[in-house]
């Protein structure tokens, strides 16, 4: 005699998956817009305030100007990560803070690099468009990294946000 023995499993999902699975996906999308609009707002940045055409130079393979700008979104992608990461789950204070601590990343990254340039007389323009590997793009690739860790461990230190004490 054989018994067939039918065994049932029951998946159930929580009622509210599919609203959060949803929102989810909203918020992918909006930081994921956010990021390249910062992305490339930093990638024209670079452009704009250094000599020659940088997208010219990255897609023509110049060793230089791919160093730096690979280090320049770099640096970008760990403010925007710091923003979305310290948003406490609040989607709409996540976008905000992404949006404004990567614009000041941009404006602090162009500041840094003219101000390296300015004191030890690099030619960062020079140096991007050459067709040979230059030391000091190095440099210039350390400060646009070391200055997107620090903004976003400003990001993290929660007294940058904290209230004056009151008198």
């Amino acid at each position: 005699m054989i018994t067939e023995l039918a065994a049932t499993t029951v998946v159930a999902l929580p009622d509210n998956f599919g609203s959060d699975l949803g929102k989810g996906i909203g918020a992918i999308a909006l930081y994921a817009i956010v990021g390249l609009v910062l992305m490339f707002g930093g990638f024209y940045a670079i452009d704009w305030t250094t000599p020659g055409k940088l997208n010219e130079l990255v897609r023509s393979g110049k060793p230089n100007a791919v160093i730096v700008t690979a280090s320049g979104m770099l640096s970008m992608a760990f403010i925007i990560v710091t923003a979305i990461m310290s948003s406490g789950y609040d989607l709409t204070a996540g976008l905000i803070k992404s949006l404004v601590f990567g614009l000041l990343g941009i404006i602090v990254q162009v500041l840094a690099v003219r101000s390296l340039e300015w004191l030890t007389k690099i030619d960062v323009g020079g140096t991007i468009e050459s067709e040979k590997f230059a030391p000091a793009t190095i440099v210039v690739a350390a400060v646009h990294l070391a200055l997107g860790a620090i903004v976003a461990v400003a990001i993290f230190d929660p007294q940058v946000f904290a209230p004056a004490p009151v008198v």
